[in-house]
């Protein structure tokens, strides 16, 4: 057992011992806070619908708990909590009042999923954030004699039908009083105002974060947004905008453009006549040489703070072309249904990222996953899930949480490897979420839904008898934002009359139609994936593609076209093989949900 039991030390400040004290207890006594944690959840909600279906008993032992309660997805679920978004106010899963929905991944009907939260989970939440900069302390020194330059963004919200408002998890964050009233903390100063990370209009917002983190250049020592593909987003918000940006700086005069009345009122205190500035700005973005960026423009930098585990790890060439190879940290491992833990050793190269799980912010199982041995969950025959202590190193689990909010035995979809222990806490390393096909940004498609969307464009090509022999798919991240590329094999049974090119630009769009609401809102409303492709390949190609895997040692008799492809040569022959190509005419449907 790979296992780090060195203290985390020396803290930076007398708060960082504190908290990194914390972590110590956390982890050293990770099976006993875990017991206290699920008693803890299993006392105060034992009288919810949800445990009462299920006869618990008031009972808050492990054994009693895993032998009674069951497994479940979203899909399970979605009744209960369909009837707390309709009005219904008695403990169903909590006994705490939910106080609103954090919104999750689109499930296969095109929605986002609706996660109950309450009051008191911020506490914890913000409990985990205090943590990442002590570590982060260890390892980086006077980070406290600068700035952060983040790009944050709010996203758009709804309410469900009882008034409950349901939003992004950190969107929720952002508009609570724990962000809005955070204490001063040296370490954590920014230079966005609150004001332009609570704008709701993206354009609006980035254009004011860019500018003042451009004033504060000199002071900026860290830069980061949530994904990797957040902050190359904002680079190519500077390439087009940059000129307008020089002007304000020169001028002292914000752009019309933005026209937010407490975001101009902020920048009216922070936005003066800088020439110097201006032609700097001017001169390193001239050229459209857009090498090394970041380090020219924000000479001061130390490291990139974005997720690139997981879908990001495509962008990570691509930072360190704009970055010169700059640290990328990724600090902290959470999701819309409970934040998880932190990355003890936050300066590590991307491809040895490992979180260390928190015992404190909920009950953690983990059931094991083997792809060629899927296991099938049955309500007669409950798996046998693994304990957050006894998880063995090298192997891959599913995660299964238990949380305060109410959510009991719920399978997250994360897949996760175990690579070692720091004291008893065992350490993951994220390998992907389960059954995800394609990913941009926070968007997330499976191949039922892309099956979904191919099916709809197909119905389009019916009138010229001509139908989808075979498909494949990737996601293209080389130009910012990325968007989905679709491989089609068409069998055009009439030459005479193919379809034309407006029709498989139509065909895009009818793909996007069929996604779920992540993708579309990425599409129309945040400009963070950009139109979808579709390349239509020779005839024969997919054979071509049969026989290199045969090559390489598939079997003939197992083979299936791969839906989602990226290895190079694989790339290489597709791509030698398009006839045409086709976009998106137009932006699919979006609107914040109203449910019913």
């Amino acid at each position: 057992m790979a296992v780090d039991s060195t203290p985390l030390a020396p803290p930076a400040c007398e708060n960082d011992a504190k908290a990194l004290q914390f972590i110590e207890d956390m982890t050293r006594n990770c099976d006993s806070v875990q017991e206290k944690v699920l008693a803890e959840i299993l006392s105060r909600n034992a009288q919810t619908e949800y445990l009462r279906d299920f006869k618990l008993g008031g009972a808050t032992d492990r054994d009693s708990f895993k032998s009674k309660i069951p497994v479940v997805t979203y899909e399970d679920l979605h009744p209960y909590i369909q009837r707390i978004a309709n009005g219904d106010r008695s403990p169903i899963l909590s006994s705490h009042p939910i106080s609103e929905f954090l919104t999750s991944s689109g499930t296969s009907a095109g929605e986002r999923k609706l996660m109950p939260t309450i009051h008191e989970e911020w506490d914890r939440r913000q409990k985990l954030y205090s943590l990442l900069m002590p570590v982060m302390n260890l390892y980086v020194p006077d980070l406290d004699k600068g700035k952060g330059l983040y790009f944050l963004f709010v996203k758009a919200e709804a309410k469900t039908p009882s008034g409950l408002v349901a939003r992004p998890v950190l969107t929720g964050y952002y508009k609570s009083d724990k962000f809005k009233n955070r204490p001063y903390d040296p370490y954590l100063v920014y230079t966005s105002p609150d004001e332009a990370i609570l704008c709701a209009d993206s354009f609006q917002s980035m254009y004011t974060q860019m500018l003042c983190g451009l004033l504060m250049r000199e002071e900026v020592l860290r830069m980061g947004a949530v994904f990797a593909s957040g902050l190359l987003r904002a680079i190519r918000f500077l390439q087009l905008n940059w000129k307008q940006l020089s002007e304000d700086i020169k001028t002292g005069v914000l752009n019309p453009k933005v026209t937010d009345p407490s975001v101009r009122k902020r920048l009216a205190e922070i936005l003066k006549p800088n020439s110097d500035l201006a032609d700097f700005i001017v001169k390193e973005c001239e050229g459209q040489n857009w090498d090394r960026i970041i380090t020219r423009i924000w000479p001061n930098t130390k490291y990139l703070d974005v997720i690139v585990t997981g879908a990001m790890a495509q962008y990570i060439p691509t930072l360190d072309y704009y970055s010169g190879g700059l640290p990328l940290a990724c600090t902290m491992y959470a999701s819309s249904e409970c934040y998880f833990g932190l990355n003890l050793k936050p300066m590590c190269k991307p491809s040895e990222v490992s979180y260390t799980i928190m015992a404190n912010m909920g009950y953690f199982e983990f059931l094991p996953h083997d792809p060629a041995n899927p296991v099938q969950l049955s309500r007669d025959s409950p798996p046998k899930l693994v304990d957050l202590a006894d998880l063995k190193v090298g192997k891959e689990y599913e995660l299964v949480i238990t949380t305060y909010a109410g959510l009991c035995r719920y399978r997250v979809g994360d897949i996760l490897r175990v690579t070692g222990f720091h004291n008893s806490a065992p350490q993951f390393k994220f390998i992907r979420r389960k059954n995800v096909l394609l990913s941009i940004d926070a968007d997330k498609t499976d191949e039922a839904e892309l099956q979904k969307g191919i099916e709809n464009a197909s119905a389009l090509l019916r009138e010229f008898d001509t139908r989808v022999v075979e498909y494949t798919s990737y996601a293209d991240t080389k130009i910012i934002p990325g968007h989905y590329v679709i491989y089609w094999e068409l069998l055009v049974k009439d030459p005479a009359n193919p379809p034309t090119h407006e029709v498989l630009n139509q065909c895009c769009l009818a793909i996007e139609e069929a996604l779920n609401s992540v993708y579309r809102q990425g599409r129309v409303a945040d400009n963070s994936i950009g139109p979808l492709e579709i390349r239509v390949v020779k005839n024969g190609t997919f054979e071509e593609l049969m026989d290199y895997a045969i090559s390489r040692g598939a079997s003939i008799n197992q083979y299936k076209v791969p839906r989602c492809v990226s290895f190079a040569p694989i790339m290489e022959l597709l791509d030698s093989r398009v006839v045409s190509v086709h976009y998106s005419p137009a932006a699919p449907h979006w609107a914040p949900e109203r449910r019913r």
